[in-house]
């Protein structure tokens, strides 16, 4: 029981560090994002317009799976019910594969392919967090 606790207590420390490499890594690929559409579209006027244009444009579309994921995990790590070791690990497996860089033909990983290529602290993020993701459980 005790190795359990303890690969439990580690798995739930990743899990934490890779929500907060994910927040980071988010609010910069949402920079990255804005600055390509102002160069098509014009200038961004408010934060009220960028929220808006977040939440409803088709361009940043490609950007709302890695939203939800992190309010998953929030929603997970909050919980009054204990998070087992399963659930931590199946959260982990899906970053792993929501960053997956892979699978071609999809919105999501080609648009984080060319964000990761034209921005360096998109390619940062993503090196901190593909890390994290790496390591296994003690």
């Amino acid at each position: 029981m005790e190795a359990h606790s303890s690969s439990l207590e580690f798995t739930l420390q990743q899990l934490r560090e890779v929500r907060a490499v994910l927040l980071r890594l988010h609010k910069a690929l949402l920079e990255s994002e804005r600055v390509v559409y102002e160069q098509f579209y014009g200038r961004i006027q408010s934060k009220g317009e960028f929220f808006r244009l977040v939440v409803d444009h088709e361009w940043f579309s490609w950007l709302r799976p890695i939203s939800q994921f992190i309010v998953q995990i929030d929603e997970t790590l909050s919980s009054k019910e204990p998070v087992t070791l399963n659930q931590a690990n199946e959260l982990l497996e899906e970053a792993r594969k929501l960053l997956s860089l892979g699978e071609e033909g999809t919105a999501v990983p080609n648009r984080y392919y060319r964000a990761i290529q034209r921005d360096p602290d998109v390619a940062l993020l993503h090196g901190e967090v593909s890390k994290l993701l790496q390591q296994e459980g003690r």
